[in-house]
């Protein structure tokens, strides 16, 4: 579906395959045509002649039009593909279609993960009080089709939650992150990570050019970011902790700052409100190459985010908004590479609460640094495992091809 994130953590399987001599089609976004083709996939554009707001633009959360999208277009993407004959198809959780397109298909399906820890029962649950939920007519009409047309007997508004696979699927993150009693519900499983291969990471860091922390005095450099999808549901709570966060850093001239949206709109009306003489605010930057540079992130704890911190070993602020961030927040504390902002997930903070979260942390950098280490160690051995995994894809997909 169109979100890059999720999109990031696919193109490594999409880039094994096509070096193992597979011919991979991708399904999304054209705007994505770039990452796709560098990775050796070939693009198949989703939505141009299927809209996703033409099947669902009103459902919250917005996963939930990926259900929609499932329901209205599976018959006609169905027959678009039969002449692909393809043997396999790989879907990230919340490319509802992807399951439904394995079934009718015939042919195995394996789901990539999306997020940490996300456990079908327990995330489904917390939907049902969900105060952001608000599940359009499309939607539900969607579900009908799914069940009735398609047989996927557990279709819900919420089915972008539970698209394990039997086949197999692929978890983001190092093993560490998922105690053994929580890896029964995504069995059978493979770990994966969430990183670009070694190679890609190398070549990007060749090519990073001009710094992102302009002021070029010896103080720390603190990255705030939020991601994009908080921006959806949560700007009001993200602007004011980025605003207690900017008051802190301004009454500290030997920290320099970066802000980013992440993308999002949010920026253009309210970067401004944000700006002080050592706080610079973007839409969006490299968040990588920024990471190589940060002293502190400051992070709501998206996967991708989080992981990439990791292996910057960059000390992490967590603030936390829903989903899987609180947890993920909580298992980085616990490792020792992570320091709350607040004690609660999207909790008020003051400009005296952040300052002293952002120094406390900053002082504890050694300590984290050490633990820091030793999670970027986990990073590098579940990569290490990807030929293994890769290896077990491609033989699933020999076999359906028999």
């Amino acid at each position: 579906m169109p979100e890059e994130g999720h999109l990031r953590r696919l193109l490594p399987i999409v880039r094994g395959l096509h070096a193992r001599g597979h011919e991979v089609h991708v399904f999304t976004h054209n705007r994505f045509l770039p990452q796709v083709t560098s990775a050796g996939g070939r693009l198949f554009d989703l939505f141009s002649a299927w809209p996703l707001a033409a099947a669902d633009a009103e459902s919250r959360p917005v996963p939930c039009r990926y259900v929609s999208f499932a329901g209205h277009y599976a018959a006609a993407i169905l027959e678009a593909i039969r002449p692909l004959r393809l043997s396999l198809v790989v879907y990230d959780t919340f490319a509802v279609i992807g399951r439904v397109i394995a079934r009718e298909l015939g042919v195995p399906g394996i789901n990539v993960c999306a997020g940490h820890n996300v456990d079908p029962a327990t995330f489904l649950r917390q939907l049902e009080t969900d105060p952001r939920v608000a599940v359009a007519p499309a939607c539900h009409a969607a579900v009908e089709r799914l069940r009735g047309r398609h047989g996927i007997a557990d279709a819900s508004p919420f089915a972008y939650v539970n698209g394990m696979s039997p086949t197999l699927n692929i978890y983001c993150e190092p093993p560490e992150f998922l105690a053994p009693v929580e890896r029964r519900a995504f069995e059978p499983l493979a770990f994966f990570g969430s990183l670009p291969s070694i190679e890609y990471i190398r070549a990007t860091s060749q090519e990073l050019a001009k710094p992102h922390f302009t002021r070029g005095a010896p103080g720390k450099r603190i990255y705030i970011g939020f991601g994009t999808v908080v921006w959806r549901y949560y700007a009001a709570e993200a602007l004011a902790a980025m605003e207690a966060l900017a008051d802190a850093i301004a009454l500290q001239p030997d920290l320099d700052a970066l802000i980013s949206f992440g993308g999002a709109d949010a920026a253009e009306a309210n970067a401004g409100r944000l700006r002080r003489a050592n706080v610079r605010v973007e839409k969006r930057v490299d968040q990588w190459a920024v990471l190589g540079e940060a002293d502190l992130f400051v992070t709501h704890h998206g996967l991708n985010s989080t992981h990439e911190a990791i292996f910057n070993r960059v000390p992490m602020l967590s603030y936390p908004f829903f989903w899987d961030q609180p947890g993920l927040a909580a298992k980085c504390q616990a490792f020792g590479i992570a320091r709350p902002l607040a004690a609660t997930p999207r909790a008020a903070v003051t400009a005296d609460e952040a300052s002293r979260a952002i120094n406390g942390a900053l002082q504890d950098a050694p300590a984290m640094a050490r633990c820091l280490d030793e999670a970027r160690n986990r990073e590098l051995a579940v990569m290490a495992g990807r030929s293994q995994v890769l290896d077990q894809i491609a033989a699933i997909a020999r076999g359906a091809g028999r």
